[in-house]
């Protein structure tokens, strides 16, 4: 079986790159379609259309609607192909970049990512996850390549709410959790290949700076400061995670988000990587990791305030039923929880996420963690 490595053509990281976007991306194109949130516009998208045009790029603003759908993608695709743009930007968050690399595969013209928070690893992947209108995952695409520029201005970020670098980092430490399953059943990654030892090792090292360095990071967010502890976090979040889980591979964490999407209620409030957060420690359970393992993800969860019981994910009150839903959903024929080293059944899903929730709460109070 072939061993495969996929990255970006080119990441650049850094404060105010934004400035510098019309010499990276004229090298792409001369004339692009900028997709980000309204939100976004106002926060870098103007910006970035007017210096792009201060490079002599013509710029087409488009409005994304809110979900990578099938319908948006495709809604999308007939305006760039309407526009005959020769490069897509999308701007923002993960859902807003993961309909712009399916325009530009559709139109097979060149992408780049810039994300305005460090709340993600889609900016470097060749992968889209694909959501319902309503929001629940439906699928994935895969690409033939990566995005061909990835631009990431840390003081855009470090303006952003902390809440988005948290996400970012719970999603991020997933990764060697994930990847490590993998090389221990020696399973593939989503394009089918064997994982690299280059993948495994960017994943792990994602983990050791994010256990390094997370908390000086946040506290640098939350004065919307640039250090480089926050630097290092940022390219943990984006690059190292993105790498590292696309060569490296994906287990049980992100099949477990994926269950909490098919349930209704006040999770769907919870971001990608918050829900991912509850699947990691999900997952040390049924690995039944060791203890002193297990409390070092939960006391770095606490410290970022990131959600570890069945209350802060809003499940508390869950019934038999919503349980059973989110594990037949996680256990799926296609679900990667089947890269495990052994065989996962829906009821063992089940287990795990109670006992996820029993044994923090048995840990918040032997540490004195007080709950709010």
């Amino acid at each position: 079986m072939e061993r495969i490595f996929l990255s970006p053509s080119r990441y650049v990281q850094g404060k105010d790159v934004i400035k510098k976007a019309g010499t990276y991306i004229g090298k792409l194109g001369s004339h692009a379609l900028v997709l980000a949130d309204k939100l976004v516009w106002q926060i870098a998208g103007n910006n970035l259309a007017k210096t792009l045009e201060q490079s002599h790029i013509q710029v087409e603003k488009v409005i994304f609607n809110g979900e990578c759908s099938n319908s948006e993608i495709e809604r999308v695709t007939k305006l760039s192909k309407t526009a005959n743009s020769n490069v897509i930007i999308g701007v923002g968050g993960g859902k807003t970049m993961d309909a712009a690399k399916a325009v530009a595969n559709n139109l097979n013209i060149m992408l780049t990512t810039f994300p305005t928070t460090a709340s993600t690893d889609a900016p470097t992947s060749a992968v889209s996850v694909i959501y319902t209108d309503k929001g629940a995952v439906e699928s994935y695409r895969f690409y033939n390549r990566n995005p061909d520029l990835v631009l990431v201005d840390t003081r855009i970020i470090a303006n952003a709410p902390p809440r988005f670098l948290v996400s970012g980092i719970a999603d991020a430490l997933a990764t060697w959790v994930e990847a490590r399953a993998v090389k221990q059943s020696c399973s593939r990654i989503l394009i089918g290949s064997a994982p690299t030892i280059a993948g495994q090792a960017i994943a792990e090292k994602a983990e050791q700076i994010l256990f390094a360095h997370s908390v000086q990071a946040l506290e640098a967010n939350k004065n919307k400061l640039v250090t480089p502890a926050f630097e290092s976090v940022v390219e943990a979040n984006t690059l190292l995670s993105g790498v590292g889980f696309e060569a490296g591979g994906l287990a049980a964490a992100h099949s477990i988000h994926n269950g909490f999407t098919a349930i209704d209620g006040d999770i769907h409030h919870l971001t990608h990587g918050e829900k991912v957060a509850y699947g990691t420690i999900a997952q040390l359970v049924l690995e039944n990791r060791s203890l002193n393992e297990l409390d070092r993800y939960i006391q770095l969860y606490l410290q970022l305030g990131l959600p570890v019981t069945l209350k802060d994910i809003h499940l508390e009150n869950a019934t038999d039923g919503d349980f059973n839903k989110i594990a037949e959903v996680a256990t799926a024929e296609h679900e990667t929880i089947h890269n495990m080293p052994f065989k996962v059944e829906p009821e063992d899903v089940v287990m795990a996420l109670k006992g996820v929730d029993a044994y923090v709460k048995s840990y918040k109070k032997r540490h004195g963690w007080k709950d709010e």
